[in-house]
């Protein structure tokens, strides 16, 4: 409650307290006009006159005087390193809550409209909203010399949103949602193995190895901007700017638009994989039920063996399958563990051996279908561990590589707990977009006087504003996100994990994105010198590292953690090493 009254003050005091004075001072000059001259009551306005300045032009009045600039006019500034310190918590805060009412907003919306468009679209921008404002405003006022100076606040909060997203915030994540390691799955809401560095850990599904991939993939517009410094040519880095700006909006559309559709794709391939894990358990069932050999000596399916199983199926004894008869033989697996409807699993199968199209399977249609699986089965599973014709401990290959496949896709059954229906849709509606806008203005508003306390610290202290932005901003514009990304790890469940480390990954992406496609138009719009090489060097190490060990595997023992903590200390060495004993800033 105490926060939302500070921001009611502060946004009151925006629009309502931006006013000027003019000073009152004495003297005993006659040239005075008498417009800007008081009679005192005593002197009889000859001498001693109390004479009020022309308005004050702040520009003007902190030029002459030396002392620091308000921001609009009227926000408070000093020179003082405490009081630089004070400004860059407050606005900092400020900036926290800005980015706290996005997410609330965002999440609101995503209730309501579902994640196609608002999952795709909106939420990673909104997301990335904070970052965004503090880059644009960090180039846009002042001089171009100005702007070139403060344009390394922007830079070292892109570089250090990213790497604190990727480093500090993921391996926490692993530490708070490690659970129990079993046959490199982690065993959801069981952790009784403490802090076992090979033995506990967090497992993800396959979707997370994609957004990981993605993130790595969104470093190519740095490469591009960054290629005259690469081939050390002082021409053509304007037009690498350009290019690069363009290379960044065109996948920042791309990777929307995968966002829009990838709810649908990944319904599609979770369905593909329930049936293909509905063949591998009928196959299992049907060899364990067999009793003799399942195959005959040349490895095809043994006739006279399927036909007695085609008739422990056939309960009518009509000679023929029907959609009821199959159910049965369904439920009778007892798939519960793959959350699966079972009229389109039988549906599926229908559709698998039913070649006539009467809805019956006769058993040469039995057989032919069974025969299909099996050479799918087959060519699954390259190798069996006893080779021979009439093996079939390829069946349970392919049973258990079809039940991984599953899991990998984050399919779990009985886990809609977060699935709940908006009761109020109309009021959550008005409610979310007073959040998204109270958080898009407030984030407006203290963005730029942010900025300028980050600048007069660094100039009170000697500090580069580069490495005051890297460590200080993404506390303010990330935290909401990365106390909501713990607190979900924290469930201790595959798809919690799954759902965190995407998001950590796609807020990665979207400030290789979204922010550098500001900061690059920012930088070519005002004619800025690109040259921040140190400093796209530490992005691209440490997306390239944690993107390619997360794209590599869906298992994260806890010592896994310790690689993220080192990357984030190494990032500030090297960039204070490059910058200022080898001088690539």
């Amino acid at each position: 409650m105490a926060h939302n009254i500070l921001i009611i003050i502060a946004i009151f005091t925006t629009f309502t307290s931006a006013t000027a004075g003019r000073l009152i001072t004495t003297t005993t000059t006659a040239t005075n006009s008498s417009s800007d001259i008081v009679n005192d009551g005593v002197h009889g306005g000859s001498r001693g006159v109390l004479r009020l300045n022309p308005v004050l032009s702040l520009s003007s009045s902190t030029e002459e005087s030396g002392i620091c600039e308000q921001t609009y006019g009227f926000l408070p500034c000093t020179t003082t390193v405490f009081g630089n310190l004070f400004l860059i918590l407050v606005y900092g805060y400020l900036m926290f809550i800005a980015a706290t009412y996005l997410s609330a907003g965002s999440e609101l919306m995503l209730e309501i409209l579902g994640p196609g468009i608002v999952g795709g679209l909106f939420l990673p921008v909104l997301g990335a909203l904070p970052d965004a404002m503090l880059i644009l405003v960090s180039g846009l006022s002042g001089s171009s010399e100005t702007a070139q100076d403060q344009v390394s606040v922007g830079m070292g909060l892109l570089a250090g949103s990213t790497v604190m997203l990727l480093t500090v915030i993921w391996g926490t994540c692993i530490i708070v949602g490690k659970c129990d390691l079993q046959n490199s799955i982690a065993i959801d809401n069981q952790d009784t193995k403490g802090f076992n560095l090979l033995g506990s850990g967090v497992s993800t599904d396959i979707w997370t190895s994609y957004s990981a991939m993605i993130m790595a993939v969104s470093l190519l517009p740095f490469i591009v901007v960054q290629f005259p410094q690469i081939m050390h040519s002082t021409s053509g880095r304007h037009v690498a700017v350009l290019i690069g700006l363009i290379v960044t909006i065109s996948l920042l559309i791309a990777y929307c638009i995968y966002q829009v559709y990838q709810p649908n794709i990944q319904k599609r391939r979770i369905a593909f994989a329930k049936h293909k894990h509905v063949r591998s358990r009928i196959l299992n069932y049907l060899k364990t039920n067999a009793y003799e050999g399942f195959l005959d000596d040349k490895g095809h399916p043994n006739r006279e063996v399927l036909f007695r199983l085609f008739n422990s199926v056939d309960v009518n004894g009509d000679k023929h399958l029907s959609q009821a008869e199959l159910r049965a033989l369904v439920v009778g697996m007892q798939l519960n563990d793959i959350n699966l409807n079972e009229d389109d699993a039988v549906l599926k199968v229908m559709k698998d051996f039913d070649t006539s199209g009467n809805d019956e399977i006769d058993f040469e249609e039995f057989v032919s279908g069974i025969t299909k699986w099996i050479d799918e089965a087959k060519s699954t599973i390259l190798a069996s561990h006893v080779s021979g014709p009439d093996t079939t401990n390829y069946f349970h290959d392919y049973y258990e590589e079809t039940k991984r496949e599953h899991h990998l896709l984050g399919d779990e059954g009985g886990d809609h707990d977060e699935e709940n229906g908006v009761n109020d849709p109309q009021w959550t509606t008005i409610k979310a977009l007073l959040f998204l806008l109270l958080g898009t203005i407030v984030a407006a508003l203290f963005a730029d006087p942010l900025v300028d306390a980050v600048g007069g610290f660094s100039s009170a202290t000697n500090i580069p504003s580069f490495f005051i932005s890297f460590i200080v901003l993404p506390i303010a514009t990330n935290s909401s996100e990365s106390v909501s990304a713990i607190i979900f790890a924290s469930r201790k469940k595959q798809r919690s994990a799954s759902l965190t480390f995407s998001e950590l990954y796609g807020s990665a992406t979207m400030n290789n994105l979204l922010c550098l496609s500001v900061f690059l138009a920012l930088v070519y719009v005002r004619g800025l010198t690109w040259d921040f090489t140190s400093e796209v060097l530490v992005i691209v190490i440490v997306c390239i590292v944690m993107g390619v060990f997360g794209s590599l595997r869906t298992t994260f023992p806890l010592w896994t953690c310790f690689i993220a903590f080192v990357l984030y200390p190494f990032s500030l060495v090297l960039v204070y090493i490059l910058d200022y004993w080898y001088g690539w800033s």
